[in-house]
């Protein structure tokens, strides 16, 4: 497709829609704006955009496409800042925001001047941010959901479908109240449970000074998401508070019948909390992309032994697999530790995996 694309949000997701875009479309213009000038630059200077903006009302007036992909207060003040300003008469106006509620309900000042604003939202994520995280294959096979309002005609609806074909996501359409209760369950609630029990950890700290250390393991991997966007996330919570708030509300009644059941020292009850739990879990699409950023770790038990880890990262080189970071959990002298190893992709960890199964002596999981 032809036409001016205005991306406002050069991180990791807008970056990765330019980057989508322009090789689906590429006699189409991408205009650049983010407030921190430093990754507007960066953005033109790594190609990812074809123009940076001098001011966002500048570049709105003469795009055919707006998206909007910053936090949702900020996505908010964008659609009042457009309303105000004499923009195509044409244009397609959609967002990236992880609540999409308060947006929809701010977009009618669109609407009632005859703009067409149709929610959105890719999830899909990683533990990187910033334009230099970027990379075009971020939604491939991860939802991405569209919240068209009433008044959104099927042409313009295939008309953003089309401009986003290069994600290569899987489009799902839901109405704004679905989508936030969704996500508030698989993602939104998560972030804050995951927040809980760090802070849980926080404070046995001052009773038992090891706690850092010994939550190095399977607590650190199980609280991963505690580490995302403080300021991001202070801002989904509150606009999806509702939701969330009913939410907490179902969590203390599942841990007052928890706390009963441990309690009263009831067996049945207690295998059958972890085998439902394992079941449901279980049964979750392996491959699938979903609302929380999905971490591809490889785990590698490795001896106390000189050159180990070179071993196996020349192993993986050899290969030409890139990896993203690697560490150690564990590692006591004369004993087994285990590894840690990051891939930017599922494929490159099961190519990862065959290659250590093949080529070193070492217990891979």
């Amino acid at each position: 497709m032809k036409g001016t694309v205005l991306v406002a949000g050069l991180g990791l997701i807008g970056g990765s829609l330019c980057i989508s875009i322009k090789k689906e479309n590429p006699e189409a213009k991408i205009i650049g704006f983010d407030k921190n000038s430093q990754e507007q630059s960066l953005a033109l200077d790594l190609g990812i955009i074809d123009e940076e903006a001098d001011s966002f009302e500048e570049a709105a007036i003469t795009a055919d496409i707006i998206i909007l992909a910053v936090p949702v207060i900020q996505i908010i003040k964008l659609i009042e800042m457009l309303q105000t300003l004499d923009l195509k008469e044409n244009v397609l106006i959609t967002d990236a925001g992880s609540v999409k509620g308060p947006i929809m309900e701010a977009s009618q000042v669109l609407s009632s001047r005859g703009f067409s604003f149709i929610g959105g939202h890719p999830m899909a994520g990683s533990h990187k941010s910033g334009i230099k995280a970027a990379k075009d294959l971020l939604f491939e096979n991860a939802y991405y959901i569209l919240t068209p309002d009433e008044n959104t005609s099927g042409q313009k609806l295939a008309e953003l479908r089309s401009w986003l074909k290069g994600t290569r996501a899987k489009f799902l359409e839901l109405s704004p109240i679905e989508h936030d209760e969704l996500t508030g369950v698989v993602s939104h609630f998560p972030h804050l449970i995951a927040s809980s029990l760090v802070h849980t950890a926080k404070s046995a700290q001052e009773s038992f000074p090891y706690i850092s250390r010994l939550a190095a393991g399977g607590f650190k991997d199980t609280t991963r998401i505690a580490s995302a966007d403080p300021q991001m996330w202070s801002d989904i919570t509150l606009q999806n508070s509702g939701v969330l708030v009913k939410l907490l509300k179902r969590w203390q009644e599942n841990t007052d019948h928890l706390l009963e059941m441990i309690e009263s020292r009831d067996y049945e009850k207690t295998y059958r909390f972890f085998s439902e739990a394992k079941d449901f879990r279980d049964g979750l699409p392996v491959k699938s992309k979903g609302a929380i950023p999905a971490f591809y770790d490889l785990y590698v038990d490795i001896p106390d032994q000189p050159g180990v880890i070179a071993e196996i990262t020349a192993a993986l080189g050899k290969q030409g697999i890139s990896i993203t970071n690697i560490r150690v959990l564990e590692m006591r002298e004369d004993s087994v530790g285990r590894l840690v190893i990051s891939f930017q992709s599922n494929g490159d960890l099961e190519k990862g995996k065959t290659v250590l199964r093949q080529e070193t002596q070492f217990d891979v999981i």
